[in-house]
């Protein structure tokens, strides 16, 4: 029990950061129809400026039960280099895939060097610090709080973003423009100011993503290349453009890995191959994707 125990929780909180990362991802494509390689960056910037950013509140003295706002905030101030992105993906909105695929590829790449040039090559942590909100005993088992926290930020925050999509004024602005691009302008929506929205937006749950995790895991330059495939696997087991989807692909990743983690280590990222090419064999739109008319 305690063992089943650990593997749950260590997916539903690996599950709870890729989601963010996810969510951005199908944002951006379901209004943009860009597929962004540039996520994996925005999640390392998100990283490692939580680490300075965290490293700074307590040299300042902020308490140490402050962490998961400092990290949050973190997330927010590296995600406003979204609408700096946009604009040079304004180059290729109306150009084929494959150019904005080379695009978003290479501003991470340039994202990379520029992690390199900022905080170096060395994999930085912020230690035993996750445990600063402590642990609580269930079924015989030890479970770090901070990982509930972050489970239940990244539930908020899914929450927040769907009453958002469906409730608001902006909201209904962003899906209709995400089905009728043409109609939109014509009827005098901004599609540039939505665009820019949307796609900062998505950065934003990247980073803040990105953030969340330096308490439990290293921030390093693997991680761009890591999480990149990661959450091209869910949106792929989801289906593109489904916020549902990358729900449920998250949770699907996130446990998988955490269970051949603890049965055979070697095997984690071959699992996730697997089942990605099942789905692309037998269902090529993902669980909750749409074909898409030609």
């Amino acid at each position: 029990m305690t063992a089943f125990i650990d593997i749950i929780l260590s997916g539903v909180f690996h599950a709870a950061v890729l989601f963010l990362l996810a969510g951005g991802l199908q944002l951006v494509f379901g209004v943009q129809k860009i597929v962004n390689l540039a996520c994996g960056a925005f999640y390392a910037l998100g990283a490692y400026f939580g680490i300075t950013l965290v490293s700074l509140a307590m040299k300042f003295g902020l308490p140490a039960y402050s962490l998961i706002l400092v990290l949050i905030t973190a997330g927010l101030v590296m995600g406003l280099i979204g609408p700096v992105i946009e604009r040079l993906l304004r180059l290729v909105y109306d150009r084929e895939e494959g150019f904005q695929l080379l695009l978003t590829f290479a501003i991470m790449l340039l994202l990379e060097d520029l992690i390199r040039m900022i905080w170096g090559a060395t994999p930085m942590t912020l230690g035993n610090l996750s445990m600063t909100y402590g642990q609580f005993n269930f079924a015989s088992t030890s479970i770090p709080i901070y990982k509930i926290l972050v489970i239940g930020a990244s539930i908020l925050l899914a929450l927040g973003l769907g009453w958002m999509l469906q409730r608001t004024i902006f909201g209904r602005v962003v899906r209709a423009t995400a089905e009728n691009r043409r109609m939109s302008e014509a009827m005098g929506v901004n599609v540039v100011w939505i665009n820019v929205a949307i796609f900062t937006l998505g950065t934003i749950l990247g980073t803040i993503g990105g953030a969340l995790v330096v308490p439990t895991a290293a921030a390093s330059l693997e991680m761009i290349s890591e999480v990149v495939v990661e959450a091209f696997a869910v949106v792929v087991i989801g289906g593109l453009g489904s916020m549902r989807g990358a729900l449920v692909g998250a949770l699907i990743v996130g446990i998988l890995r955490a269970v051949a983690v603890s049965v055979y280590a070697e095997i984690d990222l071959l699992l996730i191959y697997l089942i990605v090419i099942a789905i692309l064999i037998f269902k090529p739109t993902g669980l909750f994707g749409k074909a898409v008319e030609s």
